[in-house]
């Protein structure tokens, strides 16, 4: 089952995760009106801006610390030991992205935060009666410092502490959940969106302030010996993530806030309850890949090519394995609740559409364990792919979501992501061969 410590705490994570969301729906669909469970998953889709400012430097950050951790390690006070040009390398990556990220965060909370006022207030149902200006600010301002976090934790990651990040994840999600039923029990509305995240602020805080404070020491003072040169090492597979990473916010996270805009409040919340349950799946799914990557850029680093074809197909295996049966599973449960008169009907999508978002999620789900393990070669060879792809996935939700609705926007996403992941593989094929052949005294 490919299941070491690392994947065993991420998939106890996401197990929880998907555990607590039926609890999480029946909550929202019993505290919050129809309207305000539509304001409640369009404030999510906004976050999701994010991608705008950040422009795929977490992926970055934990591909190339894990090329310069194969020469370090940790002791047992928490210090960096190892190579004294290893770690200057890593001291001036950390130092770099943590100066990017704070800028990264002033942005998102100034143009998020002002744009989504903006398109909250444009809308046919803007006004409820609702305050939902406040919570929206807030919420705005704790995801900026949240998004601050991300490289802090990235870094972590790439430097193979991926057991302790996934047992921390464990505990947020338990934290965030309770933080968000407290706030629904108590019929606070909106500020059940704002509370999770400040949870988990609060925890990411710990983690990096307390727990790692030692680890981090290094960071404090510039480097002195060799550094990551960021034009040559960095920036030639961050512009391809940040361009593609801005794109797919149009082939992921455009759905609910076109039903907001041309359906109402109503559809966007019953779009945007159905669709939560695909990046959960996607996420348990990929508790067998994501904790691998380290190993990855360290196997490669190494140039141990066999064992890392070995170690990327079988964790991937199992990832498909799973995400088939519960898209299977998730999709009767659908099928069921429809047929049942229970209010909760009412708050998600009939069977057909949401079949479509299950397939698709199957078909994203090898594309990603492919794309996976390009990106642990440093590379970025999917960058034409993505964009184009994200293009005519944002066309088609806009253009089949305005008329038709949600089954429009499901079948087009299905679509389109038939043919981006067809494409994924054609890439994946040409670039595995080219490596091959480039190491002929390797075993691939």
């Amino acid at each position: 089952m490919a299941i070491d410590r690392a994947v065993f705490f991420l998939l106890l994570a996401r197990g929880c995760q998907v555990l607590s969301f039926p609890v999480t729906m029946v909550l929202i669909a019993g505290r919050l009106t129809p309207e305000l469970q539509g304001y409640y998953y369009t404030f999510a889709s906004l976050l999701a801006l994010q991608s705008f400012v950040e422009l795929g430097f977490a992926i970055v950050i934990t591909n190339v610390a894990s090329h310069e951790w194969s020469l370090l390690g940790i002791d047992n006070s928490g210090h960096i030991i190892g190579d004294p040009e290893a770690l200057s390398r890593l001291v001036s990556l950390g130092r770099l992205v943590f100066k990017w990220y704070a800028f990264a965060c002033i942005i998102f909370i100034l143009g998020v935060g002002a744009g989504g006022w903006v398109f909250l207030s444009s809308s046919k149902t803007a006004y409820l009666g609702y305050p939902w200006h406040y919570p929206w600010l807030s919420l705005t301002f704790l995801s900026g410092l949240l998004l601050w976090a991300i490289p802090f934790i990235s870094l972590l990651e790439g430097c193979n502490q991926v057991e302790v990040i996934n047992r921390w994840r464990l505990a947020q999600v338990g934290i965030e959940s309770m933080a968000l039923w407290a706030f629904l029990l108590m019929h606070l509305g909106l500020w059940a969106a704002v509370a999770p995240i400040a949870a988990k602020l609060l925890m990411n805080l710990y983690l990096l302030f307390i727990k790692y404070r030692k680890f981090f020491l290094p960071f404090f003072k510039p480097p002195c010996r060799s550094l990551i040169c960021w034009k040559t090492e960095i920036w030639p597979m961050q512009w391809r993530l940040a361009a593609s990473g801005i794109v797919v916010y149009f082939a992921n996270s455009l759905f609910i806030p076109i039903m907001f805009h041309y359906h109402g409040a109503i559809v966007a919340g019953k779009m945007g309850m159905t669709i939560q349950i695909v990046p959960g799946v996607q996420l348990v799914a990929m508790a067998w890949v994501t904790p691998k990557v380290p190993q990855f850029g360290m196997l490669i680093a190494q140039k141990d090519f066999g064992g890392l074809e070995r170690l990327w197909r079988q964790s991937s295996l199992v990832s498909l394995i799973f995400i088939m049966l519960s898209a299977v599973s998730v999709w009767l449960l659908i099928y069921q609740l429809n047929l049942l008169p229970i209010f909760l009907r009412q708050r998600m999508l009939g069977p057909i559409p949401a079949g479509f978002f299950l397939l698709a999620a199957i078909l994203m789900q090898a594309g990603n364990c492919l794309v996976v393990y390009l990106r642990a070669h440093k590379q970025e060879p999917i960058l034409l792919q993505s964009i184009v792809m994200s293009l005519i996935a944002g066309l088609l939700a806009w253009f089949l979501g305005s008329n038709f609705g949600p089954l429009g926007a499901s079948s087009g996403h299905f679509a389109q992501t038939v043919i981006s992941c067809i494409w994924i593989l054609v890439i994946w094929v040409r670039c595995r061969s080219e490596w091959h052949n480039s190491t002929k005294g390797e075993s691939f």
